[in-house]
């Protein structure tokens, strides 16, 4: 494992020497200042240098969305799959003309004088560790939803982001679509009267992602340098897919409320005007129906997140719910939201706000709003006119030239109030993990959080979803987590240790993710 980058050591030594003596505080702001204003020397005519980390999947689109802004020019693909960066490199030069460098350590890029940017689409567990180390070597930052893996990462984001004058944008690219942003000015103009309450769905197939297992490691790929921050696994793989479905395993993912979900918690937050973390979560879930299809009544996915999620979070006058089904939706029984959404079959991503006078739903695309009346009525609708994906790119852009970071869309803060959303509520649902227990218990535990959602409704539709996919929800049942109570000014559980434990992780030397304090 490469060292850190002289700049993150010389800001971690002056930190250190700070504590100790206050003398090297003028040292500590001498090496933030000189690197803050290398980078800001960037003359207009000259192009901004991006590296762009994991370039397999999403990183496509970041390769895409950077090479067709004349402001940028991309330099070094950064991915630990040497077939992968290679064939994407080709590409590039492709494009652009220029070849750009391929490395497997994103840390050989933090040294390059000619990056200004550094981007990154990799797995989640990678997300904040690049982020941090990223903003002390003076670079500015875009890194995908969720920003961090767990909450603790996203603390260090936002201070990283503070401290060293950097511009971090999140890609919660809804931030940017011109139809959502007059959705939420509508909203906020009263458009439908108040509104307390918001429904985030991901009723997105997932299928297994096959039987746990010991898989071989692609030619190529460094494993070490993959899990970085994760915990090092013996057997090293245990999925079919070695690329995408770390998703769905915990130690490198969030499931599809930390992958899809901050997505549309983000816009749930963006309507309801809040800009804090909830007081409390409650979480009932599980990785249900896959027995039944492959009718194995021992059969084991290789998966350990959710794939059926009801979370509650309570924001004292204000309620957000977020839904994840990922057995078939070829066919939903829920009327309402079939008819705010125009069909019954199929995917259904979005968000919908109830209001006194009727609904709002962005969705199913992240170009759209349109307005219900109380009988569900279309009112109105506002479209995006361009590709969100590029607004929010230029978006970004347009704050790294300006140096001013109250023109982002999507800040480290920002990016990090949606994170956590995802990691609450995943942590009820693993602190109750073992706790299976029928409808009827589930049902009475909903009393114990403060919630304006019809709860019993909400669970209704869920226990009516797996049935729908041959899963008796009297069997093989679901796991009903605590509510979980939550300090949104000191960013922790209160009362709880085994949560407490789970706002953080254990992290391998070479790979750890400084706390706020010590970024």
């Amino acid at each position: 494992m490469k060292p850190a980058p002289s700049s993150a050591r010389a800001s971690r030594i002056s930190r250190r020497q700070f504590t100790a003596t206050g003398i090297a505080a003028g040292a500590a702001i001498g090496v933030h200042t000189s690197r803050s204003a290398s980078a800001q020397a960037t003359s207009p005519s000259e192009k901004l240098g991006v590296a762009i980390c994991g370039v397999n999947s999403r990183g496509g689109e970041h390769i895409r969305g950077f090479d067709k802004d004349p402001r940028t020019e991309i330099r070094v693909l950064v991915d630990i799959d040497e077939k992968v960066g290679n064939s994407r490199a080709d590409k590039v030069a492709d494009l652009q003309g220029l070849r750009p460098k391929v490395v497997k350590d994103f840390r050989d890029a933090l040294d390059m004088d000619d990056v200004h940017i550094l981007t990154s689409a990799t797995p989640n567990h990678w997300h904040a560790l690049m982020g941090v180390e990223a903003m002390q070597a003076g670079k500015d930052v875009y890194i995908e939803k969720p920003i961090s893996h767990n909450i603790h990462e996203g603390r260090a984001l936002v201070a990283a982001a503070a401290k060293y004058g950097r511009m971090f944008q999140t890609g919660t690219q809804c931030r940017s679509s011109s139809g959502i942003r007059e959705g939420m000015q509508f909203l906020a103009d009263g458009g439908i009267g108040e509104v307390k309450l918001a429904r985030g769905l991901c009723y997105k197939r997932r299928k297994s992602i096959g039987p746990l297992g010991d898989y071989e490691i692609p030619a190529g790929v460094d494993f070490n340098q993959w899990s970085g921050p994760a915990t090092y696994t013996d057997p090293k793989l245990t999925r079919q897919r070695f690329h995408y479905d770390w998703h769905w395993q915990r130690h490198y993912g969030n499931g599809d409320s930390g992958n899809q979900g901050p997505h549309q918690t983000d816009v749930a937050r963006w309507g309801l005007g809040l800009e804090r973390h909830p007081n409390a979560v409650l979480s009932y879930a599980g990785r249900l129906g896959y027995k039944a299809e492959r009718k194995d009544p021992d059969y084991v996915d290789a998966g350990d997140t959710a794939n059926t999620q009801v979370s509650i979070y309570d924001y004292g006058d204000k309620t957000i719910v977020f839904e994840t089904r990922g057995l078939s939706v070829d066919e939903s029984a829920d009327q309402e939201i079939n008819e705010l959404f125009g069909y019954s079959k199929g995917n259904k991503i979005g968000v919908i706000f109830y209001g006194e006078d009727g609904y709002l739903v962005q969705g199913p695309s992240y170009n759209r709003c349109a307005v219900f009346d109380k009988q569900r009525k279309l009112v109105r609708e506002f479209k995006a006119t361009s590709s969100v994906g590029d607004a929010h790119f230029a978006n970004f852009l347009d704050a790294v030239q300006s140096r001013d970071a109250s023109t982002l869309h999507a800040d480290a803060r920002c990016g990090h109030l949606s994170a956590a959303i995802a990691h609450l509520g995943n942590i009820s649902y693993y602190v109750g993990q073992e706790n299976r227990v029928d409808p009827k218990t589930i049902s009475e535990s909903l009393a114990n959080i403060s919630s304006l959602d019809d709860d019993q409704a909400t669970l209704d539709r869920t226990l009516q979803h797996l049935r729908d996919n041959n899963v008796d929800p009297e069997k093989e049942q679901l796991s009903l987590g605590p509510v979980l109570k939550f300090d949104p000014e000191a960013e922790g559980f209160v009362d709880n240790d085994e949560a407490k434990a789970m706002e953080t992780r254990e992290y391998r030397d070479g790979f750890v993710v400084p706390s706020a304090a010590d970024v």
